[in-house]
């Protein structure tokens, strides 16, 4: 081959390297504002703006009302329900084996998955089974918790005839006793969120550091209950800290996270606009790779979500 055509052939084939790569990236849910780099970035304003909003108030009757723990029935359903919320509030101890970190389910369906904006159990098991747009298939309510222990708790996905799968899908059956099925119920979800200007990660810090920090710590780290049974503030980042392939990874739905549950008992006090911030300083700490995502890919976007 002539030095001609070699050097033809290599600039042919970075060229078709980064249409792949580009093709990867939107294949796994990339966005440009998650690669991009900003100008903001570049000229960080440092000073605090008003991230305090006015907070969100419930109105009697707005959300859906679980039964309450003392309507548990005392029999072996009763029982069945009884170790599915000790799964969900203690994962990491009752559900051992197929967990990898030390988060439970309760660390993200926050109020034993009870709380609006959270993700609660009432308003998610009866939509299932349901489209993902993520994977692009329709799943079952025990796929998608599978999902949540190989991503989420960075751990394996329990088989659907095990003992703790049994046990979790009959405590959201429980929880979600008298909700209409098929029906998106008010506090379904996250909240939506729109941004007002480029995402900064250096703003971000500034949110984390004044209203995140005194619970997850300054290195992300979380805090154990004193008895060392898993976490009173889960990790954001870290080696205990939910995978690259968990939802969580993506900066929206982090960031709707934040707007609809944090600061802890100040829902919705944080802007759009700094709910975003925050969740994108996040993003781009370290923490587990996605395990379905190979060595290579995960070198060459690091902070991609699955």
């Amino acid at each position: 081959m002539k030095p001609f055509d070699i050097i033809m052939f290599l600039c042919v084939g970075m060229v078709l390297s980064g249409a792949v790569s580009m093709t990867f990236a939107q294949e796994l849910g990339a966005t440009l504002d998650s690669l991009e780099v900003r100008p903001s970035l570049v000229n960080p304003r440092l000073s605090l703006p008003t991230q305090l909003t006015q907070v969100h108030v419930v109105s009697p009757g707005e959300y859906f009302s679980p039964p309450l723990v003392a309507d548990i029935p005392d029999d072996k359903y009763g029982d069945m329900v009884r170790m599915g919320r000790d799964i969900f509030v203690s994962t990491a101890k009752y559900a051992r084996r197929y967990t990898g970190n030390g988060l439970s389910c309760s660390s993200c369906h926050l109020q034993e998955g009870r709380k609006p904006h959270s993700g609660p159990l009432w308003a998610a098991f009866g939509m299932y089974p349901m489209y993902r747009h993520k994977i692009r298939t329709v799943v079952t309510f025990e796929e998608r918790v599978q999902d949540c222990f190989l991503y989420s708790m960075n751990g394996i996905a329990p088989t659907l005839d095990s003992p703790e799968m049994k046990a979790l899908v009959t405590y959201a059956q429980w929880l979600s006793k008298g909700a209409p099925v098929g029906v998106s119920l008010p506090g379904r979800g996250f909240p939506e969120v729109k941004r007002s200007q480029d995402l900064d990660p250096k703003r971000g810090k500034i949110v984390y550091e004044t209203h995140c920090e005194i619970c997850h710590g300054v290195d992300g780290k979380g805090q154990k209950h004193t008895n060392g049974d898993g976490y009173m503030f889960p990790p954001l980042w870290g080696r205990d800290a939910y995978n690259k392939g968990a939802g969580m990874q993506r900066i929206k739905t982090l960031g709707q996270f934040i707007k609809g549950n944090m600061p802890l008992g100040a829902s919705f006090s944080l802007s759009d606009q700094a709910s975003l911030d925050v969740a994108m300083y996040i993003w781009l700490q370290d923490r587990p790779r996605n395990p379905k995502m190979s060595w290579a890919m995960d070198f060459f976007f690091p902070n991609m979500a699955h």
